[in-house]
Order: C-alpha cells, then sequence, then structure tokens
C-alpha cells in the first residue's frame, strides 16, 4: 500500500553535501515510521536514521551523529535525508523504508515493511 522513490543522489566531492529525498504514495504516511538504510559494496545493509511518524523521535548510530539529518514533511508524503561532509565510505546505494509504528528495533531492517529501489551516492576523494 506504501510505494516509495527515492532521489537526490549523486556524485559528490568528498566534503560536500546530498540531501536526499524519499517520496511516498499512500494516504497514511504519517501513521508510519520511515527509515534510511545503505548498502556499500561489498558491505552489508546498514542502518542510518530513522523518524517516527509525527517526526518527533529521530534516531541515529553514533557513527552518523552530526552528519546526518532525517526530517519529514506528512504534508508532502516525503522524508528527507540531509548528508553534510560526505567522506568515500560514504558511498553506497541509499534506500528508505517504512515501518508500522515501532517502540523499539527501528535500527533493524527487518522491521521495515516496504522499501524504495534506493538512489546511489558517490563520494569522490
Amino acid at each position: 500500500q506504501v510505494q516509495l522513490k527515492e532521489s537526490g543522489g549523486g556524485l559528490v566531492q568528498a566534503g560536500g553535501s546530498l540531501r536526499l529525498s524519499c517520496a511516498a504514495s499512500g494516504r497514511t504516511f504519517s501513521r508510519y515510521f520511515m527509515g534510511w538504510f545503505r548498502r556499500a559494496p561489498g558491505k552489508e545493509r546498514e542502518f542510518v536514521a530513522a523518524i517516527s511518524g509525527d517526526g518527533r523521535s529521530i534516531y541515529y548510530p553514533d557513527s552518523m551523529k552530526g552528519r546526518r539529518t532525517i526530517s519529514r514533511d506528512n504534508a508532502k508524503n516525503t522524508v528527507y535525508l540531509k548528508v553534510n561532509n560526505l567522506k568515500p565510505e560514504d558511498t553506497a546505494v541509499y534506500y528508505c523504508a517504512a515501518a508500522p509504528p515501532l517502540s523499539s528495533d527501528y535500527f533493524a531492517a527487518n522491521k521495515y515493511e516496504y522499501w524504495g529501489q534506493g538512489t546511489q551516492v558517490t563520494v569522490s576523494s
């Protein structure tokens, strides 16, 4: 019932920034936790950020704090991920995902029911 499509990826020099967007279809967008994950070549999917349906609870792994900002605009059915001070190790396909309201395990990919196709972020040095 929820379709997601990421956009905003591209090739960026180290130290630059990007804002990724995820547009969602569906009429109950505000009910869903939204997450961002990434998968780098040869590595497992990694949790990047999550935000509650009302936008008031936000979660990042410690490694992302200070360089990532997740936000959402429920009126536009869109969630955003701002990535600052990009590093080559940020190169990955970035995915957004939607989950039913979560009280825990917001970092676990298997809790998210709907996934976009991903957008490639490549950071050059």
